[in-house]
């Protein structure tokens, strides 16, 4: 079938397989629902359900929550039937792009005011992980971002920062003053003794070297805990 014939069509005579794609030609993307723009990523379902039904099952699974989609791993979502490996990394290669295009949007040289323009600064970089990361942020005399840097990659409940390492990078940056940030995957926003531990360690080293510690971050999806606004800085 052409595709002049198929426009001729209303969508109720498509297949359903076919309604995603087509409406989107015709209608453009922003009418589409989650469920259909999975489908066509997926592009077939199973013997029992359609693309667009497994997707439908697929996000029902989550609570229709694309930030929890984006935590599985290719065997998660293996297990529905239909979804093979290759499928299962078109999803999660998409979902990817989708965190980096927020990412990119973040320009550099971003003035950080505050806790908050911090926390938000780093949403794109920390939101949706399974497991802990932790950043920094080297700022110069006015506050303006020169450069932030994953220092390391941990488990789901824990990452360690290298104090050498961090005052190294900052002097190899000439930064004026550092923001720590790390995430707690649990959203369990609440210091634990390690963190102030560690958040004292880098203020005494910063005081040491003329660069301080302007504030330490830990980051969950839906809000963050700062020390400098605690008073604990």
């Amino acid at each position: 079938m052409s595709d002049y014939t198929l426009s001729k069509l209303t969508i109720k005579h498509w297949s359903e397989e076919d309604q995603p794609r087509e409406k989107l030609m015709l209608k453009g993307k922003s009418v589409l629902s989650n469920a259909e723009l999975v489908a066509i990523l997926i592009g077939s379902g199973n013997s029992e359900a359609s693309a667009v039904e497994l997707s439908k099952q697929i996000l029902d699974s989550v609570d229709h929550n694309l930030a929890e989609l984006s935590k599985k791993n290719i065997h998660d979502l293996m297990k529905f039937k239909g979804i093979g490996e290759a499928k299962a990394i078109t999803i999660l290669a998409a979902l990817e792009l989708g965190r980096r295009r927020k990412e990119t949007e973040n320009p550099e040289k971003t003035k950080i005011g505050s806790s908050k323009d911090a926390y938000d600064y780093m949403y794109a970089s920390l939101s949706d992980l399974p497991h802990e990361e932790f950043w920094v942020l080297f700022l110069n005399r006015a506050n303006m971002v020169i450069k932030k840097d994953r220092i390391s990659i941990g488990g789901v409940s824990g990452t360690v920062a290298d104090v050498r390492m961090i005052f190294k990078m900052a002097v190899e940056n000439l930064a004026c003053g550092i923001i720590l940030v790390h995430n707690h995957p649990s959203g369990n926003k609440e210091a634990s003794q390690a963190d102030k531990q560690l958040t004292q360690k880098l203020r005494e080293a910063g005081r040491v070297l003329d660069v301080p510690i302007l504030d330490h971050l830990i980051f969950t999806d839906n809000s963050y805990f700062s020390f400098a606004d605690e008073g604990l800085l």
